[in-house]
Formats: C-alpha cells, structure tokens, sequence
C-alpha cells in the first residue's frame, strides 16, 4: 500500500474517503505536528492498486495488515473520513489495547445509501464564480472561491486517480460482515471525536449520533454551515476539535 509518511513521535493513521485519496486529508496535517503522521492511500486510490480487493472487508483487512506491519506493537491513534470512519472504526475495536484514540470525520455508520437518515441537499450561500466545477457544486454547503480551491487542491487529485472499475466491485459489497459496535459490543473507552455536518446530506450527521453510548469518551460535534467535507468547509472549528482530541489522547496515556 502507498503510504505518506511524515514526523516522528506516536503514530497517528489518517484514512480517507471513497474514490478519492490521501491529499483530503492532507490540510490537516498542521494539527498533527508531533506525531508520526500515516496517511494512507486506500486500495484502488491514489497509488495503492486495487488487488485481490473486492469489498469493505476485504479494505479492512489489508488496511489492518498494513498498520501491523508499519507500527508493529506500538500505540497509535486513528483518523477515519468518510468511508475511511468505517475501516477507522473497524481497526480501533479490533486493535484495541493498541488504539489510544479514534476520530471520525463526516463518518460512514450506516453503509446502504437507502438506510441512511440524512437531510436534504442545501446550499446555505452560492457564488457562482467559484471554479470548483460540477463535483464541487454537488457538495459545497457555503460556496466560495476559498472553499473551491481546496476541493481542487485536495480532492480532485484523488478523484482524477481513483481506479473506477477497481471501486465499483467495492461498492457492491460496501457493507462490512458486521458492524464493529456489534462484533465488539464492549464500550470503547479510549478518547474519541465524532465530527458531522449538519447539512451533509450524503451520509448526514443522526446516524453517528445513534452511537453516543458505545463511546462514552468521546465528543460528538454537528456543525451548521457543513457538509460532506466537514474539515474543509469549517477548518478552523475541525482543527480546534482535533486539537482538543489530541490532548485528551496524550492527557490518557
């Protein structure tokens, strides 16, 4: 799997969504200064081929594989966006005695789109002289030219690399076996975040919250003027929640 690599200190992996690829998460990085930063790139994204790779499950697996090789024994923290929040959630129950804290951002919790409770599609602001394009106009909540540069920057490269043919065999079996809350239905009590976008309407924000009991550590946020890219339509709020994270992760070891 490719791999991006930076720092040094506590591991901390960093996964994002479907059909795009590391760069999303890569305005980030500055809140994770200090740590040895993972950012993967996930089968069939950015430059991790496809393989053997044919569902969520089969994502899980090799995603596990590949953080025991890269971090061995050591503790390390997680970061799942997306699609990557269900592999996220997946690694941290399953890895439990390692997993000193998990946060997800604008988070898959329910896989079938039809079972989803999520809000309609709205546009709180729109300027049309954004050069976002089609993609961008799809998710932008609060349009700007700001906003779109960082849809160019950071998710269209993953768009434009994302292995389409490798995706769509995922897709058909988007669902895990089970849902890790299920397969391990102990309370997770290592320090968490739970970052949604009130105007997200691809995976909204009520399904996450059905979670709060099993994660009786953890902040749960919805933000108003969000959507599905919660951390880039509202950085500065996302960066003072991961930062926040941080400490209570560092404050519990």
């Amino acid at each position: 799997m490719h791999v991006i690599e930076r720092g040094t200190g506590t591991p901390v992996v960093l996964l994002h969504g479907f059909g795009v690829d590391h760069h999303i998460l890569l305005p980030l990085d500055h809140t994770f200064a200090g740590w040895r930063r993972l950012y993967v790139d996930l089968p069939g994204s950015g430059r991790t081929p496809i393989g053997d790779v044919a569902s969520t499950q089969d994502v899980v697996r090799v995603v596990t594989d590949e953080i025991k090789r890269r971090v061995g024994d050591r503790p390390f923290a997680i970061v799942g966006n997306s699609f990557g929040g269900i592999v996220a959630r997946h690694v941290a129950h399953e890895l439990r005695e390692q997993v000193i804290g998990l946060a997800i951002l604008a988070g898959v919790f329910i896989a079938e789109h039809g079972r989803r409770t999520v809000p309609p599609k709205t546009v709180l602001v729109t300027d049309p002289t954004t050069t976002g394009g089609e993609d961008y106009a799809e998710l932008a909540v609060v349009q700007s030219e700001a906003n779109a540069r960082a849809f160019i920057d950071h998710v269209q490269p993953g768009l434009r690399a994302a292995d389409s043919e490798g995706l769509a065999r995922v897709a058909a079996r988007y669902s895990l076996d089970r849902e890790p809350e299920d397969v391990w239905p102990e309370p997770f009590d290592r320090p968490c975040l739970v970052v949604t976008g009130r105007q997200d309407h691809v995976v909204g924000y009520s399904d996450a919250w059905a979670q709060l009991e099993h994660y009786p550590r953890a902040t749960f946020v919805t933000l108003d003027a969000a959507g599905h890219n919660v951390h880039l339509d509202r950085p500065s709020v996302v960066d003072a929640l991961l930062a926040d994270w941080l400490e209570r992760v560092t404050a519990d070891q």
